[in-house]
């Protein structure tokens, strides 16, 4: 009898065992290049609620979405992460291109309007900002505030406007749809007239947005979640969605896709499916981010406004990445550090 209990125990730690192992493996690995401040509380939120480990990899300000996607090319014959959660558009739709994805609809994207989704389902866009201007209302009054990036190349605005680094994140993105929307000649000689007249290239948008509002500079480029941070803040700055009355603002999704051959495939999926929920969208108005949602309904604070509210650069996000590498090696040129 003792012999039989001994075997049963033996077989009741044994069948613990199993299952604490299979607990383990319940992971999933995502690469993203939002914010870590911003994207960090979305998944511990998810690893609390589903008991899934998350291990996440974040991009650093300085090579921002560059260095995310160079790794995940890389990593093509050997793939490391299951998703990625990219901060911009241009260059998922490269990573589409180079075979790195693989296709999936989630279900949680059913009421996300067509423009924001793939047409073969390799990635979906949600949770948008704005490429904007940030201008300190210490140093500018209201009647001289710039209504249009264009204006930057005008005397009163030498050396006191900032721009990040046009190789990297959303700075390399804009410049890209700049030059399909105005073709090659109209936006290099924007360019060159920028460089003559005294931008500040710095490493990130949110160094221009800190130089903007530490009053060391007058104006910079940044986008709307690193804006908002320094209005939450209460500094001196003002944002400006420029262009309205012209091209129009750019707007620039987050975007998620599932890695192909993916180690933990279907965990993968779940949590594709979680950041496309109405959940994480109102999460990421509600934050310092505030990004707009892109679809209808979806709870947001006053501050944030309609998607449908901005006039948006009318160009195509496909267009955009096949511009991203010639707008690249032209930027680099013309900006070597």
């Amino acid at each position: 009898m003792r012999v039989m209990n001994v075997g049963l125990w033996a077989l009741f730690f044994a069948l613990i065992s199993l299952g604490c192992q299979k607990q383990e493996v319940r992971e999933v690995v995502i690469y993203t290049s939002l914010d870590q401040v911003f994207s960090e509380p979305v998944l511990q939120k998810y690893e609390s609620d589903t008991g899934v480990k998350v291990k996440a990899v974040y991009d650093v300000e300085a090579t921002k979405t560059t260095g995310l996607v160079n790794r995940l090319i890389a990593e093509k014959s050997n793939p490391q992460a299951d998703v990625f959660w990219n901060s911009e558009v241009g260059r998922t739709l490269i990573l589409k291109e180079k075979g790195i994805l693989a296709p999936y609809r989630s279900p949680s994207a059913s009421d996300i309007p067509a423009q924001f989704k793939d047409p073969d389902g390799y990635w979906t866009g949600f949770a948008a900002r704005a490429r904007v201007l940030i201008v300190n209302t210490d140093m500018v009054s209201e009647e001289e505030m710039p209504k249009s990036i264009f204006e930057f190349n005008e005397p009163r605005w030498s050396g006191q406007v900032a721009l990040a680094y046009p190789l990297f994140g959303t700075t390399a993105t804009h410049a890209a749809a700049l030059f399909e929307v105005m073709g090659d000649e109209k936006a290099l000689k924007y360019y060159h007239d920028l460089k003559a007249n005294g931008v500040v290239i710095v490493d990130g948008n949110s160094t221009s947005r800190d130089m903007v509002q530490d009053g060391q500079i007058k104006c910079g480029f940044t986008d709307t979640d690193d804006a908002n941070v320094a209005i939450q803040n209460g500094k001196p700055v003002k944002m400006i969605y420029p262009d309205v009355d012209g091209i129009g603002t750019l707007m620039i999704p987050n975007t998620v896709a599932l890695v192909s051959g993916a180690p933990h495939e279907e965990e993968g999926k779940k949590l594709i499916d979680y950041l496309l929920s109405r959940e994480v969208e109102s999460m990421l108005a509600h934050c310092e981010s505030a990004q707009m949602p892109v679809r209808p309904g979806v709870k947001s604070p006053d501050h944030v406004p309609d998607y449908s509210s901005i006039k948006a650069t009318e160009v195509s996000y496909e267009a955009i990445a096949n511009r991203m590498e010639p707008t690249a090696k032209i930027m680099q040129e013309m900006f070597v550090r």
